[in-house]
């Protein structure tokens, strides 16, 4: 879907790079047809300042995404906290692993299941789409502090290429 999404503005490449930001943001549009975050309009000239491109891009582009087959897909867009940002300061460990292959499936499914036999409790758990990202990556928030014989369990897992923690 993402890709058929970055299909159709593929003719403008500064308006690909306004849809890129929105869906690696959760940005959507309102139904006003104007960028928004969770229902509450962002102004156009802030996202501009961020990409470095001339409002009228990213007022054309809201407008391109409310009259597009997507139009759907952006209104109901919603942006959730990252905890990985306040992680140390609520006394969460952030575990963050590179897989060898993102597009595979299983690289969840195998952490999780290293994490659950530790009962080790989640908090938040995200992952970047490979579509989107160009260094697509699973955060894991965790309770408390992580064991070095788990990360060493989840360092040695076939899907993962790197663990940062």
């Amino acid at each position: 879907m993402w890709s058929a999404i970055l299909d159709w503005f593929a003719d403008s490449p500064s308006q690909t790079r306004v849809v890129r930001f929105l869906l690696e943001n959760g940005f959507g549009v309102n139904k006003d047809g104007r960028i928004a975050c969770n229902t509450i309009a962002v102004p156009a000239t802030q996202v501009a300042a961020r990409l470095h491109v001339d409002r009228r891009v990213v007022e054309a582009t809201a407008r391109r995404i409310f009259a597009s087959p997507f139009k759907e897909i952006f209104i109901n867009m919603r942006a959730t906290p990252d905890l990985s940002l306040i992680a140390k300061s609520i006394s969460l460990s952030v575990i963050t692993v590179i897989p060898q292959d993102a597009s595979k499936p299983g690289v969840v499914n195998a952490c999780i299941q290293v994490l659950s036999s530790h009962d080790i409790g989640l908090r938040q758990v995200f992952v970047t789409d490979p579509h989107l990202s160009e260094e697509p990556r699973l955060v894991i928030i965790v309770e408390g502090k992580m064991p070095s014989g788990v990360i060493d369990e989840l360092r040695d897992l076939p899907v993962v290429k790197q663990l940062i923690f």
